[in-house]
């Protein structure tokens, strides 16, 4: 049986990538074989596709992008006890392994977690990497308690979305940037929307979250905001290695972690951790969202879905 898939056959642009009728692949020992209802655009998926990361990132060609996915189980390897045929899961997929821009998809079975009954199937994609980055800078990077004051610069991405609200549901006093266009979504999630760059922060914070592309000097900036002994965390561009007063610089690196997954998933159902969709296209506009996002005028968060 042969499935549709969004293919690159050699790094480059967006331009390499394809659409193709390959084999269904069949799940091995502790894997599942999902029939894929969505997956996510991450700015990741461009950066390896480019070749930008090759050392890192050391995918086999040709290669198949999609690092989230939410799908239904079709099949189980050998030793999968924990789901059945027909449940419906979402996951954050290897890095290095064929993804989910395709109809069907292997998944290892530890990177599942029921998915989210409270929102569409194929939106539930935009879940599993942004909001475990965003959980991983919070609880275990930074390490935010009740009663702390952080600063989120670049709020208005996936990633610092989730972290706004996880932060404020965690009793924490959120101040923020985020563009016009998201403003208005941030501050619904209960933060201070202070505009799109820092010239209106003010004060200090015991934690400032960086989750947007910015200079080394900018770096410097926000680690300025940040206490005498406070936590610098960022996604993007390293924080300072030294620092006169001692703020500590970390970078994420996110893991696919399926009890985390389960805890934001049960903050979906539970109405207090909104998904936001920016697009639906179909699979085989995949390229066309590549392109886009090069150029820079991806809308915010992209589902692809096959049709």
């Amino acid at each position: 049986m042969t499935v549709k898939a969004i293919r690159f056959h050699q790094y480059g642009d967006a331009a390499v990538l394809r659409a193709e009728e390959i084999d269904q692949p069949l799940p091995g020992t502790g894997e599942v074989l999902l029939r894929v209802a969505g997956t996510s655009f991450n700015p990741i998926d461009a950066t390896i596709r480019a070749g930008y990361v090759q050392e890192v990132f050391p995918v086999r060609l040709p290669h198949t992008p999609g690092i989230d996915v939410a799908g239904t189980v079709q099949a189980l390897g050998e030793g999968v006890t924990r789901f059945r045929v027909g449940d419906e899961v979402v996951g954050f997929l290897p890095m290095t392994a064929d993804g989910a821009a395709a109809e069907y998809v292997i998944a290892p079975v530890d990177v599942l977690a029921s998915a989210p009954t409270a929102i569409p199937l194929a939106d539930a994609a935009a879940l599993p990497s942004g909001g475990l980055t965003a959980w991983q800078a919070l609880f275990e990077h930074a390490d935010v308690q009740a009663g702390q004051r952080i600063l989120v610069h670049g709020a208005g991405g996936a990633v610092g979305g989730y972290a706004v609200q996880l932060a404020v549901r965690a009793g924490v006093k959120v101040v923020a940037t985020a563009g016009p266009r998201n403003a208005d979504r941030v501050r619904g999630y209960g933060a201070d929307v202070v505009g799109r760059g820092t010239d209106g922060v003010t004060g200090e914070f015991d934690t400032v979250l960086n989750f947007a592309p910015v200079s080394p000097a900018d770096m410097v900036t926000l680690a300025g905001f940040a206490r005498a002994k406070g936590v610098l965390v960022t996604t993007t561009t390293p924080g300072p290695e030294a620092d006169p007063r001692g703020v500590r610089s970390t970078s994420v690196f996110v893991r696919s972690d399926a009890e985390q997954l389960a805890r934001l998933v049960s903050q979906v159902n539970a109405g207090t951790l909104h998904v936001h969709v920016a697009e639906r296209v179909a699979l085989a506009d995949l390229p066309e969202v590549h392109a886009r996002h090069d150029a820079g005028t991806l809308p915010g968060k992209t589902i692809a879905v096959p049709r």
